[in-house]
């Protein structure tokens, strides 16, 4: 189904369009909101609150910018307030559960379980050096790194110019190789 039909039928308050919305965008938005949040049951959490959102709000969306792009800067929105109104917790909390769990991107057969460790131990390591961030920096640089969007894609989801997150992006980096040269030393 076309998103034109889709956004349309919403509108007219369609429940089932709006399951047919959800199924088509599911897997999009749960991506971001991990990418984020590092834990499934807190990306799940804010992947709801963000169809929430998009059913409320789908009188301002603009038919002139995509439904992903709409639904990228709600999805961004939602995993930041998140993460603000969650960082009185520990740090470890965001580390439990799927972050221990061995990724199956670093499993192969021919690895030990000493190197499948010390790799989840970096992408931990990685993830919490990201995390760091401040928010318009990690938000570019997830949607560029993780997300493999480009810096016009990324402009209308941020509402930036592309210089603007060129910018972004290249201070990240920068960032991102101070504290991990600080973590290393020490």
């Amino acid at each position: 189904m076309e998103d034109r039909e889709l956004i349309s039928g919403i509108k007219n308050k369609n429940k089932q369009l709006f399951k047919d919305f959800i199924e088509q965008y599911q897997k999009l938005v749960l991506n971001i909101c991990y990418k984020f949040v590092n834990n499934s049951d807190d990306a799940n959490d804010v992947a709801q609150e963000v169809f929430i959102e998009a059913y409320r709000s789908i009188e301002k969306f603009r038919e002139d910018s995509k439904i992903s792009t709409w639904l990228y800067r709600i999805s961004v929105n939602k995993s930041l307030n998140f993460l603000r109104d969650n960082k009185k917790t520990k740090i470890t909390d965001s580390y439990s559960g799927d972050a221990l769990k061995i990724s199956a991107d670093s499993l192969q057969t021919n690895t030990s379980p000493e190197t499948n460790f010390i790799n989840q131990e970096r992408k931990e390591i990685i993830d919490k050096a990201i995390n760091s961030l401040p928010d318009r920096q990690k938000t570019a640089f997830i949607l560029h790194k993780k997300e493999d969007l480009s810096h016009e894609e990324i402009s209308k989801v941020l509402g930036i110019s592309v210089k603007a997150v060129e910018s972004l992006i290249i201070r990240a980096k920068q960032n991102l190789q101070k504290k991990l040269i600080s973590y290393y030393k020490s």
